[in-house]
């Protein structure tokens, strides 16, 4: 071949081959099409549908409950009120317990528990005991959760026993905090057995009260004339415990303490005055239930004449008494008419599971609908400040005489309070021992006089 041809053949080759590289004459191999998904076999049966995922039910809460009750139907009392709220709160079932008698016991009961974790949640104290609790760590400041409540007010409660409950050792101002909800108030009374005060042929109480006789004086003749019906009947009974023997230092124009709260004053003459009228009573008159012994039972049994207690033995004397009864108020002293305002709050632990739960119950347990209840069944006055709570209170019978406890309300009342600036505990255990000395007897007001204050003093912070 020569020169000429080859050399053709080859610009003939490189020609095709830059027609193949620029796509011309030669076909692209086809894109390859997408699979078509398999078509899915129609169901044999519908489909299932997902229902929406329920909500959570929410966990019920069991909070327990206590009180002191002063008898079987004050206990019945709180029972029906338990149930019933257990069955009207929310989320929250209630385990109510039945605490100890009318003596320190209770509270010292209260502190174990609370030291050991094992206290309900929710307990009712006496006013007397809210400073010693606070003051240890052993209730909530439920200022913030109030605070936080709509309609919530210190002012719905009568204002003695919210001074304490509001009052804040640290600051030593009132209104700051909130150690728990009154409650209830109450005032002594005489419960009167009136068939032995018909038998006695003695003047009527409630007369002498409505004509404005009804005095030291005038009691000592009732109680006289009903004790002269035989050898086991008494004129007089009152309770072993600082509220019965405080009436008679009051009333004759004396006090536990000086004007602030800081010091005892037992030893000033007019609280010396009303102690040995009151031992003059037992030891003198000879007409009372031996002092010491519980004199409720022996009232009950229809063996006592005239019967000093609060509102809260109602219930116990509605259900076991067998005789014609009513009240009647405390006599006047040389200073006056004279009488306490009791009152207990339902507080917190300080270490309760369900601080939230637990103000909630506080709440329910002092709306005007349950302390109305609870009045109704005679346990207490109610501590709300209404009149129309004090005006359904005087229907709330028997007793007749309701009017009794307001006008004790009314009257003079010296409000039941902690010692800030001491220890109630204390004070109360060096005083009530030396005044049922005097009382039975065991020794003389000169020498209770001499040596009381410097031990009752004790119990104040130095």
């Amino acid at each position: 071949m020569n020169k000429r041809v080859t050399l053709f053949f080859v610009l003939m080759l490189a020609l095709g081959l830059l027609l193949v590289a620029c796509g011309g004459g030669a076909a692209e191999p086809a894109a390859e099409e997408p699979a078509a998904p398999a078509q899915e076999a129609a169901p044999t049966e519908a489909p299932t549908v997902e229902e929406p995922t329920a909500e959570p039910a929410m966990e019920e809460v069991t909070l327990r409950w206590r009180t002191r009750p002063d008898n079987q139907a004050e206990i019945d009392v709180y029972q029906s009120v338990s149930d019933e709220l257990s069955n009207t709160l929310e989320g929250i079932n209630l385990e109510y317990e039945a605490g100890g008698s009318e003596t320190s016991s209770y509270q010292d009961v209260l502190k174990t528990e609370l030291g050991a974790g094992t206290a309900p949640d929710v307990f009712w104290i006496p006013g007397t005991d809210v400073a010693d609790f606070a003051t240890r760590g052993l209730i909530m400041n439920l200022r913030d959760m109030a605070s936080a409540t709509d309609g919530y007010s210190d002012d719905a409660f009568y204002p003695g026993p919210m001074y304490h409950l509001t009052f804040n050792p640290e600051t030593g101002n009132t209104g700051e905090v909130l150690w728990g909800l009154p409650r209830d108030v109450s005032t002594f009374a005489l419960y009167l057995n009136l068939d032995l005060l018909a038998e006695s042929g003695a003047p009527d109480p409630r007369e002498l009260a409505a004509n404005g006789e009804w005095n030291w004086d005038n009691f000592i003749e009732v109680a006289t004339a009903i004790n002269n019906l035989g050898d086991d009947i008494y004129g007089y009974g009152q309770n072993a415990w600082w509220g019965p023997y405080g009436y008679w230092i009051n009333a004759a124009g004396g006090s536990f303490f000086n004007e602030d709260r800081t010091a005892c004053a037992l030893d000033t003459a007019e609280a010396l005055a009303g102690l040995e009228f009151e031992q003059r009573i037992y030891q003198d008159f000879n007409v009372a239930v031996p002092y010491g012994e519980d004199s409720e039972p022996p009232f009950l049994a229809g063996k006592v004449g005239m019967f000093q207690n609060g509102r809260w033995a109602t219930p116990g004397t509605r259900s076991s008494a067998n005789f014609n009864w009513d009240v009647v108020e405390l006599p006047e002293g040389p200073a006056g008419p004279s009488n306490w305002l009791f009152w207990g709050a339902y507080v917190v632990n300080a270490n309760t599971e369900h601080p939230e739960e637990a103000w909630k119950l506080v709440q329910a347990l002092t709306t005007a609908e349950v302390q109305g209840k609870i009045a109704s069944l005679g346990a207490n006055v109610p501590s709300r400040v209404s009149q129309e709570a004090l005006d359904a209170f005087l229907t709330y019978t028997p007793p007749e005489n309701n009017q009794a406890f307001l006008n004790g309300l009314a009257n003079n009342p010296a409000t039941e309070g902690p010692l800030w600036a001491g220890n109630w505990p204390e004070y109360d255990a060096v005083m009530g021992p030396a005044v049922a000395a005097v009382l039975n007897g065991e020794t003389t007001i000169d020498d209770y006089a001499a040596t009381i204050c410097n031990e009752a003093n004790k119990a104040f912070n130095q």
